[in-house]
């Protein structure tokens, strides 16, 4: 493969990806974790590279048939991560369990930490003190030393039974077993192991948690059912890592706390809070609370912005987040103090950037920056206003100077019914030459609640389809972030198929009136919600010429009972359930107006999608097929709401470019 390969699907997978960079506590590089296909190009390995901040040259520092990935430093600079690497006797049942495993300051082979009986999820270890806490999942009422035997037992032997008395019963792609994640603490050498929450239980099973820099605490979410809605608060705890002594900080009703983030000091956690009701989705917002102690305190209140909290700043005074906004994801401070929001990456840098950390002893971030046109690559940016955020390595094999070859992209915007305004990307290959008239796909993102960023997308990657010689439109339309919470609250109480549907067509209308599009090849496609909107474009107009849908609901009546959140769709529905107001419920759901649906049709499905089961997908094709209208049925038994195994990945896309080639040309 050379460096001006098209970019096609198997490009596309072959090409590294970057998912997580952290610097040193000397500040003097970053370790990145970079996935890779395997030898067998069937699956992905991750390996960790060392990328020093000088410009020097970056180099892999692990290599093998494993996962090596989320690195995180020890205080004396060793690096440590977490790896699916056999450790002793630990593989019992042929399932890899994932343990800490740490390599040496100065260099030489990693060496396991923790040999936790049933494994590692995630980890950390204080950046001052000789502190590890690990999540662990265990089984109740197993005695430590049998719960890999029973474990082993269990899932070889049997019984695969399960037995629930309320729900949720499952999560995703899998169904919710009898294990609990635990917080677990050692000195830094993997020695001294205590427990710090013996009695945990099903509230722990989507734990998260922050260590403090001096390892005395450790601040955690856990669940509590909530009979009124039958969904999750989220309370916030702190737990004394010596003791194990644990106290209630934070908690309300129909309230989440989310992303605890311990000051460096230890006295304060920040999070983000979100209270939940049928009337509006509600805004998420910034809170600090004491941890001895006192009246919780919000941050930045009216800041019309969605946060998604990262860490603080070395001095403990701002908060360093990052926010959809307007088609972009830039980095901010947030002054605990004043409340004042400033935005760091410039505004003319473009791109979307996470997992920002600061960098020890330095007034500068690193984290991870994409853009349409180049994949995830660790950045560094000064913790300045509108600083220029830089790459400090290419990883991924693919650069940004080959991604302007392929696409020009450009911000529009329009103005839908009821004075609405959309923005919309668009990409266009940037080798047309005057007088090309290129066949148009409209891409509708999932969610609703998201948008279409200047991001590199692995499952919807728009370049490839540009390559094949489309003009892309990438809609942003009611229900959208980054537009203000008004925008959103627009797709809230079964409103799906109203202002949303009419942006869309909007950014279609403007589409087929550019010079460069032939207005008689238009398709459109989206996955998840972008699928339903994909299902209820196919049964209210025929001016598209082709449709993929992508892990779609179609009926809406049938998908309330079998999705692994019921309760959650009532929310989003304002309260209503199908026997309320059956009629009102379904007021939305393309399964009523099937019988107009003309438009040939690629319906795609993982048959492990618990979120949107598959069942949605088969209804849909059966009443297709019934009526006569063009449709293949695309399934993927080993997969879920995404499409993540790379020979996978592959025939998604070339059978999304031919059936759009064959009906668009």
């Amino acid at each position: 493969m050379t460096e001006t390969s098209p970019l096609d699907a198997r490009r596309l997978t072959a090409l590294r990806r970057v998912i997580a960079a952290v610097p040193s506590p000397d500040g003097r590089w970053i370790a990145a974790c970079v996935e890779r296909l395997d030898e067998a190009g069937g699956a992905y390995a991750a390996d960790l590279w060392r990328v020093p901040l000088d410009g020097a040259a970056p180099w892999a520092l692990t290599r093998g048939d494993w996962r090596d990935e989320q690195p995180c430093f020890r205080a004396d600079g060793a690096l440590g991560f977490l790896s699916d690497r056999p450790v002793g006797e630990a593989k019992g049942a042929g399932h890899k369990r994932r343990q800490v495993w740490l390599m040496p300051a100065g260099g030489g082979e990693p060496g396991p930490l923790t040999d936790e009986p049933l494994g590692v999820s995630g980890f950390a270890f204080a950046r001052k003190a000789d502190v590890l806490v690990v999540k662990a999942p265990m089984r109740p009422g197993v005695a430590l030393e049998k719960q890999r035997e029973v474990d082993d037992d269990r899932r070889e032997r049997g019984p695969s039974a399960l037995r629930y008395t309320r729900g949720p019963v499952r999560h995703w792609d899998h169904w919710l077993t009898a294990t609990f994640d635990h917080l677990v603490a050692f000195d830094g050498q993997g020695q001294q192991r205590r427990d710090l929450t013996p009695e945990a239980g099903p509230s722990a099973r989507m734990l998260s948690f922050d260590l403090s820099d001096d390892g005395r605490l450790v601040a955690l979410t856990d669940e509590a059912h909530n009979l009124a809605d039958r969904l999750s608060d989220r309370a916030l705890h702190v737990i004394e890592v010596r003791t194990g002594a644990r106290r209630l900080i934070a908690q309300g009703p129909r309230t989440t706390y989310e992303s605890p983030r311990l000051s460096p000091d230890g006295g304060r956690v920040a999070a983000v809070k979100h209270v939940r009701s049928e009337a509006r989705m509600g805004r998420p917002v910034l809170c600090v609370i004491p941890v001895e102690g006192g009246p919780e305190l919000p941050i930045a209140g009216d800041w019309d912005r969605w946060p998604s909290l990262c860490g603080w700043s070395e001095d403990g005074r701002d908060l360093i987040v990052t926010a959809d906004d307007a088609g972009l994801v830039p980095v901010f401070k947030v002054d605990t103090l004043l409340g004042d929001v400033t935005r760091i990456t410039a505004a003319g840098s473009g791109g979307s950037h996470s997992d920002v950390v600061t960098i020890p002893g330095h007034h500068r971030l690193v984290g991870l920056r994409s853009r349409f046109i180049h994949p995830p690559e660790p950045f560094v940016v000064d913790l300045i206003e509108d600083a220029r955020p830089s790459l400090v390595a290419s990883l991924s094999g693919f650069s940004e100077e080959e991604g302007r070859a392929i696409a020009q992209i450009e911000s529009r915007a329009v103005t839908s019914t009821r004075g609405q305004s959309c923005q919309s990307f668009l990409l266009q290959p940037a080798r047309s030459k005057p007088g090309d008239r290129h066949p148009a796909l409209i891409w509708i993102h999932g969610g609703p609640m998201g948008q279409w960023a200047d991001a590199w997308h692995w499952r919807w990657n728009p370049l490839v389809a540009v390559e094949h010689g489309f003009v892309v439109s990438m809609p942003n339309p009611t229900g959208s972030t980054g537009f203000g919470q008004q925008t959103i609250e627009g797709i809230w109480g079964n409103t799906w198929g109203e202002q949303c549907y009419d942006d869309v067509m909007a950014v279609a209308d403007d589409l087929q009136g550019l010079e460069f599009v032939d207005k008689n090849r238009m398709g459109a496609m989206g996955g998840s919600f972008g699928g339903y909107m994909t299902n209820w474009i196919g049964v209210n107009t025929d001016r598209f010429k082709a449709l993929v849908t992508h892990a779609s609901i179609y009926d809406m009546a049938a998908f309330h009972g079998v999705t692994d959140a019921p309760p959650w769709w009532v929310l989003m529905m304002g309260g209503l359930t199908p026997w309320d107001n059956p009629a009102e419920f379904c007021r939305h759901s393309p399964h009523r107006l099937i019988q107009r649906w003309k438009t040939p049709a690629l319906i795609i499905h993982g048959e492990r999608d618990f979120r949107v089961p598959v069942g949605e997908a088969l209804a849909l094709f059966e009443a297709l097929q019934a009526h006569d209208v063009p449709s293949e049925l695309l399934i993927f038994p080993d997969e879920n709401h995404w499409i993540l195994k790379p020979r996978n990945i592959v025939a998604w896309y070339e059978a999304v470019m031919d059936f759009m080639l064959t009906h668009l040309g």
